[in-house]
């Protein structure tokens, strides 16, 4: 089964490289339109400045377009599941998934609003010994900033990122590789509670 899930992703991973360098050879999309498409259309859920308050909402802000990308294209082509996004993803031609991925890769970082309590100062050692553990840098960068098609994590929402870490181990939420699955495959997961603690509170 997990050759077949891999089969899949080397699938789409080849469809998905396909539409970049599509989208490569196309004329700029115009950010004007896109903006004004993203108000109407994202903002409501994502935030006008990228940064949702809704929960179990990501936080596109800082977000790589080769990374938005991505997404937009698996929800699309159904490799991701998610009601909503899979709705609006299937109305996107290439063109607007190219559109769109680039105007949320001109959305500065927006920081997360003070807790309102400190964080806890143990969990914030632990969750930095399991990412050091975990080679989390290895990919997603020192600050957690990303690049390119990996994702920036920095500053994301700790539910969010509790529960993707969760789907990534249980094989519930695809990538267009399989390296996520594999990096997080028997991490306990109090360990994945923690790490998501870490990186959403991590200056």
């Amino acid at each position: 089964m997990r050759r077949t899930a891999r089969h899949a992703i080397t699938a789409a991973t080849a469809a998905l490289l396909w539409l970049a360098a599509s989208a490569a050879s196309a004329q700029p999309a115009a950010q004007g339109s896109y903006a004004q498409r993203y108000a109407a259309l994202c903002a409501a859920c994502h935030g006008a400045n990228g940064r949702s308050e809704m929960p179990g909402t990501p936080v596109l802000a800082g977000q790589h377009s080769f990374y938005a990308i991505t997404q937009l294209f698996l929800f699309r082509e159904g490799r991701r599941s998610n009601e909503a996004m899979s709705a609006v993803a299937k109305t996107m031609s290439d063109q607007d998934m190219r559109g769109f991925s680039e105007f949320i890769a001109t959305l500065p970082p927006v920081p997360a609003p003070p807790p309102a309590t400190p964080p806890d100062a143990a969990r914030m050692t632990r969750g930095q010994v399991l990412a050091q553990q975990y080679k989390c840098a290895m990919c997603h960068g020192a600050d957690f900033s990303g690049g390119q098609q990996v994702a920036r994590i920095a500053q994301q929402k700790e539910d969010y990122l509790q529960m993707t870490l969760r789907e990534f181990r249980s094989g519930k939420r695809p990538g267009y590789t399989m390296a996520m699955v594999d990096a997080l495959n028997g991490i306990p997961p109090e360990d994945l509670d923690t790490l998501a603690y870490y990186i959403a509170r991590m200056k």
